[in-house]
């Protein structure tokens, strides 16, 4: 028997009265690895927020593991990469103080960390090829390191479910591989993962469900489409920059 991981029924919303979501119905069960794609302000970044209470509904509802969000508290069972937010940020941390960062939902802030935490953070550094870098300031990463550091703060938190919104917009391909990686080890350990995505490039293998949102309404739901246009070649790069869909990201989701 599958168990929903998250569902969503007839949601909406938008910003400043502006609808973005427009009755829109998605489920996710546990194991799959569900990409969500679209243009530019199509809905997809908003939908992964609101799933997460970030963007409230003004209509439908959003339930967590079987809970509604509104009641939702086990945070430490999901794991969150916001959009394109530099791990640095003029924060004079290193790469392993950012990593353990995650750990904090699970451990509670007053609790000093463990052997536990320090292992889930050596973990997730070496899940996205940083373990070299532990000890570095953050803001001598590249920004493909960085959003790989950002993705190990989510792993460190050994969450159930992985929620990423454009994690390899823009980034390099070595670190694209190396996040591939990770969330193949993931994946395998029983892991879900919902993602937003303008293209795939090395996750396509991985997604077991593609959903394309277009207008604020789910257009596709299914198999992973064909890329078209210059997007299909080989060598085409993802490195353009994105229309000001939303506001920007959070850090975590709590």
């Amino acid at each position: 028997m599958t168990s929903d991981v998250v569902s969503v029924t007839n949601g909406v919303a938008g910003y400043d009265g502006r609808p973005v979501l427009r009755d829109v119905s998605l489920t996710v069960t546990a194991g799959e690895v569900v990409a969500i794609l679209g243009a530019n302000g199509s809905g997809k970044s908003t939908l992964v927020r609101a799933v997460l209470g970030l963007v409230p509904l003004s209509a439908g509802s959003v339930t967590l593991f079987g809970r509604p969000a509104r009641r939702f508290r086990q945070w430490h069972r999901v794991g969150y990469v916001p959009q394109r937010l530099g791990a640095g940020s003029g924060v004079p941390a290193t790469v392993a103080e950012v990593v353990a960062a995650g750990r904090l939902a699970r451990r509670g802030i007053l609790r000093p960390p463990g052997r536990a935490d320090r292992e889930a953070v050596a973990e997730a550094l070496r899940a996205v090829g940083l373990a070299d870098r532990a000890k570095d300031p953050v803001a001598t990463l590249s920004g493909g390191q960085q959003q790989r550091t950002l993705i190990a703060r989510a792993l460190a938190g050994r969450p159930e479910l992985l929620v990423l919104d454009e994690p390899t917009a823009g980034v390099d391909a070595v670190s694209q591989e190396a996040f591939a990686g990770a969330l193949r080890d993931f994946t395998a350990g029983g892991g879900t993962v919902l993602l937003v995505a303008h293209e795939l490039g090395p996750l396509r293998p991985l997604i077991s469900r593609a959903v394309v949102v277009h207008q604020g309404v789910i257009a596709h739901d299914g198999a992973v489409p064909d890329p078209a246009g210059h997007h299909a070649a080989p060598d085409h790069d993802h490195v353009h920059p994105h229309g000001p869909e939303e506001p920007a990201g959070l850090w975590s989701a709590r």
